[in-house]
């Protein structure tokens, strides 16, 4: 083994768990009202209904972007580039406001780190999230400077499962496939996707998952992966 990726949300930092994206949703749009047309009055009921209708991912896992989301929202008050830049800062403050970093998170990157491995993120971002976003959200948890790469959906245009986000670690890390591993909580996005790239897999679960394959290796927290490199 020359390197451990992994997944960031609810693998390295929690945030929100999939019953509360609504009203996270709400407060996320109520921010770019407020951003966009201070005092106006809009029908949020009416907003979040268009908003969830839009709350689905392209079949082929090609990114579906932020700003072409807010467009369809909101119409031309979004179509320069300072105003998406405005919006999707805003957006995701009540996202990154539910963030909780798992202790055991930088503790064990610094361990992996001391034993010669190469580490890196790889992840999907909420919409279709810019990068940059995530990156200062990485940088506000210490975790950007203790891995060695950081790759979103958004930098490379396709979303977990497809193997395009993992293929670009591996390269930035300088490591084949099947040298890596790599960490995540769901087996939709994570597993099956280091499936396809060829990385082997390792299920995040605190609790036991109901079904896992045997060739899945399951821990109970990320300290565990320290046991698998030594």
């Amino acid at each position: 083994m020359q390197a451990v990726l992994f997944d960031l949300g609810n693998t390295l930092v929690s945030y929100y768990a999939a019953a509360d994206f609504a009203p996270i949703l709400r407060e996320s749009l109520r921010s770019c009202i407020s951003a966009l047309a201070p005092g106006t009055h809009v029908d949020e009921d009416e907003l979040l209904h268009h908003a969830l209708q839009l709350n689905a991912e392209r079949e082929d896992h090609a990114v579906w972007p932020l700003a072409e989301r807010l467009g369809l929202l909101f119409g031309d008050l979004v179509l320069d580039f300072p105003t998406q830049e405005r919006l999707a800062s805003v957006f995701l403050e009540p996202i990154f406001a539910t963030a909780i970093l798992d202790p055991d998170a930088l503790p064990t990157l610094a361990g992996l780190r001391t034993r010669g491995l190469r580490t890196a993120i790889v992840s999907n971002t909420p919409w279709g999230s810019p990068a940059r976003a995530w990156r200062s959200e990485l940088a506000r948890h210490g975790l950007l400077a203790a891995v060695d790469a950081a790759v979103f959906c958004t930098d490379v245009g396709y979303r977990k499962p497809h193997p395009a986000p993992f293929e670009r670690a591996l390269s930035l890390l300088g490591v084949a496939a099947a040298e890596a591993v790599f960490v995540g909580d769901d087996q939709r996005w994570d597993v099956a996707g280091a499936h396809r790239a060829g990385i082997r897999p390792m299920l995040l679960a605190p609790h036991s998952p109901e079904e896992t394959s045997n060739e899945i290796q399951v821990i109970a927290t990320l300290r565990e992966i320290l046991h698998h490199t030594v």
